[in-house]
């Protein structure tokens, strides 16, 4: 399929109506058979359950063109496991994996005239979700459900080039113990946005947020997980029941242990400890890893080794690794790329 007329090296981080959105309803207790439509609207009632007490729970993923020219996503099975995880825990019908995956190939083909070209540093972003759509007036679950995914072409994630950010440490809590923390539901990231536009106006970039319970171990940003590196050469990530498990980060651990050949462990990391790394960077599926050059600590600055001006050598290290798995310019562990066409 021929391309769409776009500067693909202009696309930022935003959204840009495609041909086709993938939806199913369920209803009568069953989803249907769902399928494409060129429809973008949503129509649901003024009292629907999304509206009314945020049911609702979403997923992100990119699709790539690759060095060869094939268009592939990046595990979208552990995807569709975790909405299922996010759908269970806030009482929705879970869609299974199985048909994510179905979905995820048939809308991407389907739209693979807005799939950037390689070596543009575009991809296509797709963003599924599920959300109750009748009446609820009542604190109750709906019990009617939709399930969509839109995709939109979107640029590097960093426009200009990757630069560290800059970071606070929060005194907002983003998910107590017990809660949400660890599942993708709209309402986490709705209580994180007065901290961020807060952050952004004291002129930081970031929050890191600390467990609620204690408020002395890291747990992660408004919408990423924490990477650290010690002064060693070891790679360590935040353990624990209240973050989300990230697709991209568990992808670094891998990466670090079986293509860089560290040491890699997932633990409690305490605020107090975090002064002795010598590398700081958050993971995501938006930028893979953003680098992190400072932390402040109710002005108290935490400055790490590797500097206000680049990634730290072992983080650049696992970017351009996983990266280059995605574009196919690495060879990838078995199951990781799902190819498109």
């Amino acid at each position: 399929m021929e391309k769409k007329n776009i500067d693909w090296g202009s696309l930022g981080f935003g959204y840009i109506k495609t041909d086709y959105r993938y939806v199913a309803n369920y209803k009568n207790g069953a989803w249907d058979e769902g399928g494409l439509t060129t429809d973008d609207m949503v129509t649901i009632s003024e009292c629907a359950g999304v509206l009314q007490y945020a049911q609702t729970v979403f997923e992100g993923l990119k699709a790539y063109t690759t060095e060869d020219g094939r268009i592939v996503t990046f595990r979208p099975d552990l995807n569709g496991e975790r909405l299922e995880n996010s759908a269970r825990r806030l009482e929705i019908p879970v869609f299974p994996k199985e048909r994510f995956v179905d979905a995820v190939v048939e809308v991407v083909k389907a739209n693979s005239a807005f799939v950037p070209p390689y070596g543009s540093g575009a991809s296509l972003y797709l963003r599924p979700y599920l959300f109750g759509t009748d009446p609820v007036i009542g604190v109750k679950p709906a019990t009617e459900y939709q399930f969509r995914i839109l995709t939109t072409p979107v640029g590097p994630y960093f426009k200009g080039g990757i630069k560290p950010l800059t970071l606070r440490v929060c005194d907002f809590d983003r998910a107590a113990p017990r809660g949400t923390g660890h599942i993708k539901a709209g309402l986490n990231y709705a209580m994180s946005l007065h901290a961020i536009v807060d952050a952004h106006n004291q002129g930081y970039d970031e929050n890191m947020y600390l467990d609620a319970a204690t408020r002395t171990k890291v747990e992660e940003t408004g919408g990423a997980n924490f990477l650290f590196v010690t002064k060693d050469g070891k790679v360590v990530t935040p353990k624990s029941d209240s973050i989300l498990p990230s697709i991209t980060r568990r992808s670094l651990i891998y990466v670090a242990q079986h293509y860089l050949g560290l040491e890699a462990e997932e633990r409690e990391i305490t605020l107090e400890e975090v002064k002795d790394f010598a590398e700081c960077g958050l993971c995501g599926t938006a930028a893979v890893i953003s680098p992190v050059g400072k932390i402040v600590d109710h002005g108290k600055e935490i400055c790490f080794p590797s500097g206000m001006t680049d990634m730290g050598p072992i983080t650049k290290k696992l970017y351009e690794t996983l990266t280059g798995i995605q574009s196919g310019r690495i060879e990838a562990p078995e199951g990781w790329i799902k190819e498109i066409c």
